[in-house]
């Protein structure tokens, strides 16, 4: 017989899978998780390494490359004194905790600003080699680490000059929330910074005093662990598929610290892509987010669900089994003994004949085969007596019977058991992730937009009145070719014409161009928003310099992962940027999240609060709104961004058991529409066809050639049909034939 043919193998193979997901689903489903806490949790931790991380990654690339360029910009300008450059900079830019200009040569100290810049570290001798004015860091004599960054001045005929800026390695704009601490860590796990975690001597009692003293030792153990993992490829500690962040990010789970438990997430700074390097992440630095957890929310569910589940199953299996085999295969192998017993000549026996469907007519039509090679005519017109009652039941409705008894284990388990809908406990810790995660890509939009106001403050104070056209257009294209925020850099003048111009072609009309607004929002009506940034030139009455912001920029802000659908909305709740497809200056989707808008936007005191909810109406989701909330210019826009996902796309223990509960429906399904289609066609099909041309050959038919089609039972026995109607032409040869009687016989009958 065929391997994979016949009625055997089907049955064989729908019987290992229902026994394997039978093991599964005792296993799987109500599986309690011994890890104490949901991986909801632990990914949702994973994904706040990652936002500090790129903050970290962002403002120390922009601070550098600020730095330079403003460098570049005083160099390419008439000379300026020391303390004259330090305070130009320091009015277009708040980010050093100190700054410094020296001589090199001699190494004099020109000028300073804010704390003590540490230049005793700075060798000046080793400037001019490769990488000598790449970014270090410095670790001070009271433990603190500087991040310093140079950049030369330089003008002919005048001592050359470095800028020397000091910064400290905390985050810009990370919401922390309660409870959590992060930290900067190096590649040799050690703690640079951190925030969040209280000193000891602000203790107020000595059990507050032994908690701090607790989790400043689990977050050193937790920065050596990462400094091991943070070795790794970044590829390696993925999942196949997964994407997301470019470097190394993962979770830890701590010890016990009674009926809580610390989590952490790490990632290592990376580039935004693969491939690129930039100066962050050359320095080997890695963030620790790490908070308190409640052991017990990770523990859900029982194993007696899925003990019964099984044990159902296989009930259901067996009976489902124990009918193919008595109805479909049982009858089918006794046909194929019964066809070769008849073709070696053994007539002698009836043919026993099943009781059901094509296999009992199949039989009929053996045993009138039987009768007419003993001699027996077929009589004309004969035909095999119609099935009646039960008997017409076939081998396709025997199928439809298995479908049902084992789609009736499956559907339950697809649409009704174990659902979590409404009642699915979700941890708290994953509503304040949302909102704390909320609130920093709001400030981490809101610091974007100031950083390309104070860009434009930049270039515009250094072009002054007395620059040409040709040298403002060497000006915008290095600042557009520095920065992708820009869509269109140009300088108009008092009437509003543009004198240089580089990017695309302005979208704002000529008529709105005069506007002393740093920071404005115009667009409506048409199919793309448009932010418009705008500082002025000194010294030209009237001139300003303007750049039009690229949306795609805005929208790859928002772009994270882990928090479902965001959205970039003004003061009227319209959007202007999102993580995915949306018209602009639409609604959002439902008043409830216009509600959240409206209520994170109302001040407590002296400011606004980003607020969280857990919405169980028309499905379980989380949701979160953060409105700008700082200073700067883009704080004037009043935007806020919301953010929402479901629930059911989380690991929580309750979904996980519902995920679990409907995959095992589907596979049992999909194990019964494969194995019963795979019968249907090698066996329900030939076996009806067999069936016609069976009772063809018993009612006389002997001409047409009977041709198996597979190498099964019924290819068997359709070549012993063959055979028999082979003997049968044989036998009718060999009968003498009947002639004419002679006249004269004739004439005597008449």
């Amino acid at each position: 017989m065929s391997l994979i043919g016949g009625i055997r193998p089907p049955i064989a193979v729908l019987c290992v899978l229902l026994l394997s997901l039978a093991g599964v689903t005792a296993l799987a489903l109500g599986r309690v998780d011994d890890a104490g806490v949901p991986k909801a949790v632990l990914t949702s931790q994973q994904h706040f390494a990652e936002d500090g991380a790129i903050a970290l990654r962002a403002s120390i690339d922009e601070s550098v490359t600020d730095l330079t360029r403003s460098a570049e910009l005083f160099s390419a300008g008439p000379p300026v004194s020391g303390d004259a450059a330090l305070d130009k900079l320091g009015s277009t830019y708040q980010k050093w905790a100190g700054t410094a200009v020296v001589e090199i040569r001699s190494g004099k100290l020109v000028a300073a600003r804010g704390e003590t810049v540490p230049l005793t570290s700075v060798d000046t001798s080793t400037l001019g080699d490769k990488d000598g004015l790449a970014p270090r860091m410095v670790r001070l004599r009271n433990g603190e680490t500087r991040l310093l960054s140079f950049a030369l001045l330089s003008w002919p005929g005048r001592p050359q000059l470095l800028l020397v800026a000091s910064s400290n390695l905390q985050f810009p704009g990370i919401s922390l929330g309660q409870f959590r601490s992060i930290a900067v860590v190096d590649g040799a796990g050690t703690v640079l910074s951190s925030d969040g975690i209280a000193e000891p001597e602000q203790a107020r009692t000595s059990a507050d005093r032994r908690e701090i003293k607790t989790l400043r030792k689990q977050l050193e153990s937790f920065a050596h662990d990462v400094a091991r993992r943070a070795q790794q490829d970044p590829r390696s500690t993925k999942e196949p598929g997964s994407g997301g962040y470019q470097g190394v990010s993962g979770s830890l789970l701590g010890g016990h610290l009674l009926s809580d438990r610390p989590v952490a997430g790490y990632a290592t700074l990376a580039s935004p892509e693969p491939g690129e390097a930039t100066t962050a992440s050359g320095l080997g630095l890695s963030v620790v987010a790490m908070i308190k957890v409640d052991e017990d929310s990770g523990r859900a569910g029982s194993t007696v669900f899925g003990v019964l589940a099984g044990g159902a199953l296989l009930l259901v299996g067996a009976a489902a089994v124990a009918l193919l085999l008595g109805t479909v295969q049982r009858p089918l192998i006794r046909l194929f003994l019964e066809s070769r017993r008849l073709t070696r000549g053994d007539l002698t026996r009836p043919v026993t004949v099943p009781r059901f469907g094509e296999a009992h007519r199949v039989g009929q039509a053996l045993e009138r085969l039987r009768q007419q090679l003993l001699g027996e005519s077929v009589a004309a017109g004969s035909r095999a007596p119609r099935l009646r009652g039960m008997r017409r039941v076939g081998v396709r409705a025997l199928l439809v019977v298995c479908a049902v008894l084992l789609l009736a284990w499956s559907a339950p388990l697809m649409l009704l058991l174990n659902r979590a809908d409404g009642t699915a406990t979700v941890p708290q810790q994953l509503v304040s992730d949302q909102r704390e995660r909320t609130q920093t890509l709001s400030d981490r939009v809101r610091r974007a937009l100031n950083e390309g106001e104070a860009d434009l403050q930049s270039v515009g104070s250094l072009i002054g009145d007395r620059t040409e056209p040709a040298d403002m257009d060497e000006v915008l294209k290095r600042t557009l070719d520095e920065n992708t925020r820009y869509r269109s850099l140009y300088v108009i003048d008092a009437s509003g014409d543009i004198v240089a111009r580089k990017g695309d072609e302005p979208r704002l009309p000529s008529s709105r161009r005069k506007s002393a607004t740093p920071l404005r929002l115009l667009g409506r009506g048409d199919k793309e928003p448009l932010v418009v940034g705008t500082a002025e030139i000194p010294g030209a009455k009237g001139n300003r310099l303007i750049g039009e912001f690229r949306i795609e920029f805005l929208n790859a802000l928002l772009n994270r992962p882990g928090m479902g659908v965001v959205r970039l909305v003004d003061d009227r709740g319209a959007v202007i940027a999102g993580n995915t497809g949306f018209l602009a200056f639409q609604s959002l989707p439902d008043n409830h999240l216009e509600d959240l808008v409206t209520a994170s936007g109302q001040k407590l005191g002296k400011k606004t609060r980003p607020n969280g909810v857990l919405y169980r109406d028309h499905g379980v989701r989380i949701a979160a709104a953060a409105p700008f909330a700082g200073s700067g210019p883009a704080q004037s826009l009043h935007w806020s961004v919301v953010s929402w996902q479901p629930v059911e796309r989380l690991a929580i223990p309750g979904y996980d058991t519902q995920n679990r509960t409907v995959l095992a429906g589907l596979l049992g399904a999909a194990a019964a529409v494969a194995c019963l289609g795979w019968l249907h066609i090698v066996v329900a099909r030939p076996l009806r066809t067999l069936a016609d041309r069976s009772e063809a050959l018993a009612d006389g038919d002997h001409k047409a050639v009977l041709f198996p089609q597979h190498h099964d039972e019924v290819g068997a026995v359709t070549r012993s049909l063959e055979l028999i109607r082979q003997q049968l032409q044989v036998q009718r040869r060999q009968q003498p034939r009947r002639t004419q009687p002679p006249a004269d016989q004739q004439y005597i009958r008449n």
